[in-house]
């Protein structure tokens, strides 16, 4: 198998990401695969439905490869915005996708990870879900549909992962609209069995269970209250002032990314706006290109994957530093290099 592999078996089209090494992390070349497969498959009368998951016991995908984008950064290099363009495109057409799209969001889902599977149509947490948007701690910004998905989670759930970079567990993503089904990991081959003779709705009524609480939703209190401010400042006022619980949280987030942070919150209260995930991704690549060109998002990086020493430098470096004009500056159109072949 290669870095993605495809098997059609029972009406079955499986896309199973393989590279455990790098916890399944997607490059262009695997992108163009699955863009490639899912186009054919469309029309295939072999293929009923789509199931994607990842090779190894540790996740289906942590993100894209972060190290070939840093070294694109570094060097002035483009080849990360056309890997974002295909992979917003592959985003979309998930989304809109005209046959049923499993997604097994077990262990680690980062990122990347989040738009191959929280797009879909029916997507499976399990125990073992671990599940976020981390970008903010390495001066980038939610994307693959990130600020659509996270702009539509209820009340303030969404800005409160998406500011934090923190994970979350499987009936969190339940709840926070990422996901549909909860399905014990022991079951997973139950499930996959059931798969080759029934439908996926038929299949996931047999094996799925209800999904236990959601820690988040019980917190859903001080985040909606603390989170629902017009400014990252007062949002870490609120929460300095919210508990012992929102204090740890304002500290989080005060250790990330000053630009990132200004940047994400007006990217969600912006895609809260917008009529379809398509004019949000739209949107992401603009935010994305501004980044890739930022200092901030080559010394996250460097802080937090390259050489691990957890202390970026951030710059600006304090929230008071990063003014209207540098925030607008993320969302400019991109006039003839505007994503394009997303739309419906």
């Amino acid at each position: 198998m290669n870095d993605v592999g495809f098997l059609v078996h029972s009406g079955i089209g499986r896309i199973t990401l393989n590279r455990p090494r790098a916890l399944n992390s997607l490059d262009h070349d695997m992108v163009l695969a699955m863009l490639d497969h899912l186009e054919a498959w469309r029309s295939d009368p072999a293929v009923r439905a789509v199931l994607i998951d990842g090779a190894g016991d540790r996740g289906l995908c942590a993100g894209g490869d972060i190290r070939a984008i840093y070294d694109d950064a570094r060097t002035g290099g483009t080849a990360s915005l056309r890997f974002w363009a295909d992979e917003y495109r592959l985003n979309a057409l998930i989304s809109r996708y005209p046959k049923p799209y499993l997604a097994l969001m077990d262990g680690l889902v980062m990122g990347g990870g989040v738009g191959v599977s929280a797009h879909g149509s029916h997507r499976i947490v399990t125990e073992r879900s671990r599940i976020g948007m981390p970008e903010v701690g390495i001066g980038f910004v939610p994307d693959v549909g990130g600020t659509y998905l996270l702009s539509r989670a209820p009340g303030e759930l969404g800005t409160h992962i998406a500011l934090t970079a923190g994970s979350i567990t499987g009936p969190d993503a339940i709840h926070c609209g990422l996901a549909d089904h909860f399905v014990s990991g022991e079951r997973i081959p139950d499930l996959l069995d059931a798969l080759a003779s029934r439908t996926p709705d038929t299949a996931l009524d047999l094996i799925a269970e209800p999904a236990p609480p959601s820690g988040l939703a019980a917190d859903a209190e001080w985040i909606d209250h603390c989170y629902a401010a017009d400014t990252v400042e007062e949002i870490l006022s609120r929460l300095h002032a919210g508990g012992d619980a929102a204090a740890t949280t304002a500290k989080e987030i005060e250790a990330k990314s000053p630009t990132a942070l200004k940047v994400t919150l007006r990217a969600l209260r912006t895609a809260a706006t917008m009529p379809d995930l398509e004019t949000v991704l739209a949107q992401e690549y603009r935010v994305s290109t501004r980044a890739l060109s930022s200092a901030e998002f080559v010394e996250g990086i460097r802080a937090q994957i390259i050489d691990k020493d957890r202390s970026p430098k951030w710059s600006p470096a304090t929230l008071s530093e990063v003014d209207d004009t540098l925030v607008e500056s993320y969302f400019a159109d991109l006039g003839d290099y505007e994503l394009s072949g997303v739309a419906r």
